[in-house]
């Protein structure tokens, strides 16, 4: 029997959304700060998937200046109807503290890769809203509220529904709250079947870490009420804490051709050496800070079973996720390979890459100024939530190799340039050619391992002397929990640079302040001129490998 391996989408790629046209299905997913917006992935067979668009890409569709960390695109949602996709997204303006700014908009296509639609305005009033069509051509929208006079950690108001009317372009009639979960708490991201005459409410519960669930509801009606399945949870990992895969939750469903049905789900993988022992301690470096997912919130696939007029069921038995699942009866699909090396073409930027908030890259970079090469701009600082020159890929491997090569002369230390592990903005390591006081090319490490408040950045090393001004190759080496950096200078060998730096920082579970728990780790290249001078760096290829 053939097997699917779980994850289906590594990497950072949560809150999956999937849908099936024909023999072709679609998943749609979270992008949060990094431009262009909503990954969605195609696939023939369920088990292999390809990176097929991101649709929103221009500044009418979605503009993330200003967006914090973990902001931006959340939860997306995917579907067909009348001839045409629909795609449902937030973009989250503000995500701390008591309230939570959450615009949501829908974007129409007459095909899955476009042309996308202008936005049409929605509400503000909750997030991960989702579209349902109803069997008589009626449109609902549903979100999750946010309620800001509740104290403590739960302010999550319960499930709108409202009618979307097409033919005005915006919501219409009353507001319904059809349900407001269980006593796990946290209820979002909603999506709703229609099914044997139930209407079954698909929720995520428990919030988005180590508690965090798939639970349904139903109703004959579909403003409800809606009876919880007696099981409640129908995909969870909170009780399995030796489980592969972790945080499990956040799903949607597909019936395939055949009639069998395919739960999709996030997850995450914590490294080994970060996961709780029997005494709630750590094997490896963290003990007391355990479980760390530097890859993020991945996308998992679960096989159910759906009898008529009962709640679905994970095929395998109990809540907890399988690591492999039983591939469905469709012919194999595989895509081709992406090439470990990346040379860069002047039409487009290779699809894996993307750049953080702006919807004007030629701010950033340019692939026509110097042919072969990308430029970057040196704009705003590594901390910056506006003009940041970053473009990077996801980790999408637990141990990997990642390499560029860098022609730059920076002018001063306020320039600098070069190959960075990347999380957020107080998450970073960072190997940068710069200049020193003298005006010297040197090559530094900027470090910052999730110490928010003081978002401290560390000099691991003391600048190493670049004389000259041929090309510099950089490279870093991570396995697990473990990063180390090495370069080389035109002609000669490789040198590490002597230091292990922590890896595990750059994930969703270090630190304890704003950009925790949503994206994952990326790794690629960026400039930045802290003069305002929009000083250059070029980069002549990328690289990045599973070691």
């Amino acid at each position: 029997m053939t097997e699917i391996q779980n994850p289906i989408l590594p990497g950072f790629n949560p809150d999956p959304s999937i849908l099936r046209v024909g023999d072709d299905y679609y998943i749609a997913t979270s992008t949060f700060e990094w431009y262009p917006g909503v990954q969605i992935h195609h696939s023939r067979d369920l088990r292999h998937w390809r990176l097929l668009t991101r649709p929103l890409d221009r500044a009418a569709q979605l503009d993330m200046r200003g967006d914090p960390d973990s902001g931006g695109v959340w939860a997306p949602c995917l579907t067909r109807a009348d001839g045409q996709f629909w795609l449902i997204y937030t973009d989250m303006k503000r995500r701390d503290g008591a309230w939570k700014d959450s615009h949501n908009y829908l974007v129409t296509a007459p095909a899955i890769e476009g042309p996308w639609s202008d936005p049409v305005y929605l509400n503000s009033s909750g997030f991960d809203p989702s579209l349902f069509h109803d069997e008589d051509g009626r449109k609902w929208l549903l979100n999750m509220v946010w309620d800001h006079n509740q104290t403590g950690g739960d302010r999550f108001g319960g499930i709108l529904c409202q009618e979307y009317s097409v033919a005005e372009q915006r919501l219409t009639g009353p507001v319904h709250n059809i349900y407001r979960g269980t006593d796990h708490k946290l209820t979002e991201g909603p999506h709703l079947y229609r099914r044997d005459g139930y209407y079954y409410l698909l929720t995520a519960e428990g919030g988005t870490g180590y508690d965090h669930a798939v639970t349904m509801a139903r109703s004959r009606d579909l403003l409800g009420p809606y009876e919880t399945d007696p099981q409640k949870h129908l995909v969870t990992a909170k009780d399995a804490p030796d489980a592969y895969l972790q945080r499990a939750g956040h799903g949607d469903i597909v019936e395939t051709q055949g009639g069998e049905f395919y739960l999709v789900h996030l997850c995450s993988r914590p490294l080994d050496e970060t996961r709780a022992t029997e005494t709630g301690r750590a094997d490896g470096i963290h003990a007391d800070d355990v479980r760390r997912s530097p890859l993020g919130r991945e996308t998992a696939i679960q096989k159910l079973t759906w009898e008529p007029g009962a709640f679905p069921r994970l095929a395998h038995g109990g809540p907890a996720p399988a690591a492999t699942v039983p591939a469905p009866d469709l012919p194999e699909h595989p895509f081709d390979a992406t090439p470990a090396r990346t040379t860069f073409a002047p039409d487009r930027l290779p699809i894996d890459f993307q750049w953080l908030r702006i919807p004007a890259p030629e701010r950033l970079f340019s692939l026509t100024e110097r042919p072969g090469a990308l430029r970057l701009f040196g704009r705003e600082s590594p901390g910056s939530q506006f003009e940041h020159a970053l473009v990077a890929r996801r980790q999408t491997e637990i141990a990997f190799t990642a390499e560029t090569e860098i022609d730059m002369q920076p002018g001063d230390y306020q320039h600098f340039a070069g190959l960075v592990a990347w999380y957020g903005r107080f998450k970073f390591h960072y190997l940068a050619v710069t200049a020193n006081e003298a005006g010297e090319r040197v090559l530094t490490v900027y470090s910052c391992p999730a110490d928010w408040p003081d978002a401290r950045i560390t000099l691991p090393i003391a600048p190493i002397p670049l004389p000259g001004e041929a090309p510099v190759r950089l490279g870093c080496d991570v396995d697990g929990a473990v990063l180390r950096f090495r370069y080389a200078r035109e002609g000669g060998d490789w040198r590490d640079l002597g230091i292990a730096l922590d890896q595990s920082a750059i994930s969703d579970e270090a630190g304890n302040g704003p950009g925790n728990n949503f994206t994952g780790a990326f790794v690629g290249m960026c400039a930045h001129d802290t003069s305002g001078r929009g000083r250059p760096a070029d980069f002549l290829h990328f690289f990045y490998e599973a070691r």
